[in-house]
Order: structure tokens, then sequence, then C-alpha cells
């Protein structure tokens, strides 16, 4: 068990990724954020050997600003041993019409960190994929796959949270088009010489 002054730490140090991620990515309300979250490489062990429920928990309260705050949907991924499933709640589920998928995260079999969400959101289910607005990954688990093309990285003051790495990422749309196409309004002209696309 963690003493409590680390557990705080490592909760003011969630918190202070979770405002600086909104900040980077310039996140707006409802928008989805995944956290990929390693507690084993948080308290300085290699990830997947040492997971502990209480960092976890530390972990969640400081992130519950993405959500309190922001007003953000949150998507715990899980571990390879439930194929980096996600916790999320059951209303985001159903509003993008995703497949609920048969699996309880526990801490041997999805991690602490999404055993922790399980039990802590109001009605919380697992599915096996989304498209993510953004994403933070705490102890580099891997969260690309479940980010929007096109991914981008994101660099912000905050590089630790504990011992663990933290990575974090937004997203853009496709540019699309070619020689023609515009990409921001101010780009638009009257004088277009290019003609007419018909």
């Amino acid at each position: 068990m963690q003493h409590p002054d680390q557990l705080e730490s490592i909760r003011a140090e969630a918190e202070l990724a979770a405002n600086a991620l909104v900040e980077a990515a310039e996140l707006r309300p409802g928008q989805i954020v995944v956290i990929g979250c390693s507690t084993s490489e948080v308290i300085g062990e290699r990830i997947g050997t040492s997971g502990t429920l209480d960092v976890a928990r530390a972990l969640y309260e400081g992130l519950q600003v993405l959500q309190s705050r922001y007003q953000l949907q949150l998507a715990f991924q899980c571990c390879e041993h439930l194929n980096r499933a996600l916790v999320i709640e059951r209303s985001l589920c159903e509003t993008m019409r995703l497949e609920e998928v048969g699996a309880i995260p526990v801490p041997r079999a999805g991690g602490s960190m999404p055993s922790i969400a399980y039990r802590n959101m109001s009605d919380p289910c697992v599915v096996e994929h989304l498209s993510a607005h953004a994403g933070m990954d705490i102890g580099e688990t891997l969260i690309g796959m479940h980010l929007r093309h096109v991914a981008v990285p994101l660099r912000t003051a905050v590089r630790t949270i504990g011992a663990a790495r933290v990575t974090m990422a937004t997203s853009r749309p496709k540019l699309i088009g070619g020689e023609r196409a515009v990409y921001r309004l101010e780009q638009d002209s009257d004088n277009d010489t290019l003609g007419s696309c018909t």
C-alpha cells in the first residue's frame, strides 16, 4: 500500500496532466478522451508486474476533472488480456451505437485503472473499439488504436506522473484534396484563378 502523501501527489499530478491535455488539445465539451495507464509504471515497476488499486484510485480521482470541469467523455483502456477494450459510460455506448462486449475488468485481466473506472462510473460497460478525439498514455501502454485519424502528438510541461512517462495526443480531420483544396476559411478567395470544378 502506498503512503497517503504519495497517493495525493499522484492525484495532483493526474489533475495537472488533465488540465494540460485540455489546454494543449483545445478540447470541447462532449469530446472523448482515452486514458491508458500502467499503475506499475507509476510506482516505478515494469508494466504489468505490480498493479495497484490505490494508485489507480488516486489517478481516477485526479482525472475526473476532465469530466467534472470540462464535460468530456472518458474511456479507460484495458490491458492486452482484454484486447485493449475500453470501459465507458453506457450512455456513450448507446449514443455512438457501439457494441458492448461481455467482460468486467479486474486487476489481473484488464488492469487496475479500468477496474477502478468500472466500479466508479455511473453505468459502465465495455466496448472493443472507439475513436477518441484525444488521449493520455501513462506508462507507455499504447493508446493509438483508439485515437481518431489523424493523431497529433502533444508536448506539454507534464512529462511524468509518479515514475511513469506521460504521452499525450490530439487528433485532427484528414486533409483531403489536392492543389485546389482550402483548409482554412481565410485561404478562400473570390479571385479563384483555377476555374470551376464542373
